[in-house]
């Protein structure tokens, strides 16, 4: 397979798993604040986002993909919120295990990472189109 080609793919496949990630960023912010709707009920638990490779066989070239969705395992928070639906007894509210800042750090990452691949696709197709013009001019 041309080199060029194989590039455009292989960002190809990064654009994909960026905006997976970006949508499950952008669920992880949405759901910040959502707590169960009965005393004691869990909250919204954040995801994840896993990547791995895979080979395309057709081309004989890895590329990345995403092999899971999971969830954070990590301990909710607790506020001391009594008027709220999901409050216990005591008026703590378990709150989801989001945080905010640190989406919004991979939100950036992920960003940067989608446009990378999208300079990787123009390039490789700026190459492409270069090359074609002189065969034309050649013959």
């Amino acid at each position: 397979m041309d080199p060029l080609v194989a590039a455009q793919k292989i960002a190809g496949s990064g654009l994909d798993v960026q905006s997976a990630r970006l949508r499950v960023v952008s669920e992880n912010i949405a759901n910040s604040r959502s707590t169960g709707d009965t005393p004691g009920a869990d909250p919204y638990r954040r995801k994840t986002v896993t990547f791995g490779s895979e080979l395309d066989k057709s081309s004989g070239i890895d590329l990345v993909k995403v092999s899971k969705v999971g969830v954070d395992r990590s301990n909710f928070g607790q506020e001391y919120d009594p008027g709220s639906p999901a409050a216990d007894s005591r008026g703590i509210v378990k709150m989801p295990n989001v945080n905010v800042l640190m989406e919004m750090a991979d939100m950036r990452e992920a960003n940067r990472t989608y446009e990378a691949n999208l300079q990787t696709i123009k390039q490789s197709r700026d190459l492409i189109a270069a090359t074609i013009d002189l065969l034309k001019a050649s013959q």
